[in-house]
């Protein structure tokens, strides 16, 4: 038997979502280029992935953590019945710990070689887990996250919205508990203001 091959002898069926077309396109292609792995499917949005895993039942699933619909770690966290390696970008620690809680199986980062990618599908189909040692070690450094899910949930529609008035509409929460969800949030992130506070919880990972 080919040497990551399933258990009957087939060729391990894997699903690619990433939102850059070139991107998706070159991981498809570099994992085409071994005889023991069938790109099934690719996708372009996070919430195009549940569908599609029904649809084309791969053995594995990779996953690009920032996509539009849904993000690689809420797609995770919809596939726990499957084998997932998250295939990323962003190596931040606090993702990692998020995509472990989410029970991925894999966790490797876009910039290494083909040959660790296709390494890390077979490995992850015999039932290993996959971590990019560089990455566990700092996960390891920076610990998990200081803050609430409600406080990340605050912290990533200030993101986007200009005021407390308009962050308070989205959530349909008051202009109180608002306040008192990003100063608890700047305090924790050891900043001055929502917009720091912001950018180093997603330097960290935390969002």
């Amino acid at each position: 038997m080919t040497r990551g091959r399933t258990s009957t002898g087939a060729a391990i069926r894997v699903l690619i979502a990433d939102d850059q077309d070139l991107v998706r396109g070159g991981l498809a292609a570099l994992l085409g280029l071994e005889d023991d792995i069938e790109v099934v499917a690719e996708v372009g949005r996070g919430d195009e992935v549940p569908t599609a895993a029904l649809a084309h039942d791969p053995d594995v699933v990779l996953l690009d953590i920032e996509m539009p619909g849904l993000s690689g770690l809420e797609v995770a966290e919809r596939l726990r019945d499957r084998r997932v390696i998250i295939v990323t970008t962003f190596g931040r620690p606090g993702y990692l710990s998020r995509a472990l809680e989410a029970g991925v199986a894999g966790f490797v980062v876009k910039d290494a070689p083909a040959a660790e990618l296709a390494a890390a599908v077979r490995r992850v189909m015999a039932g290993e887990r996959v971590i990019d040692p560089k990455l566990a070690v700092s996960a390891l450094t920076t610990g998990p996250s200081p803050l609430t899910q409600r406080e990340a949930e605050v912290l990533r529609v200030a993101a986007g919205e200009p005021t407390v008035a308009a962050i308070a509409r989205r959530l349909f929460l008051t202009e109180g508990t608002v306040r008192n969800y990003l100063s608890s949030a700047i305090g924790k992130t050891g900043t001055r203001n929502r917009a720091e506070a912001v950018q180093v919880a997603r330097e960290r990972g935390w969002l």
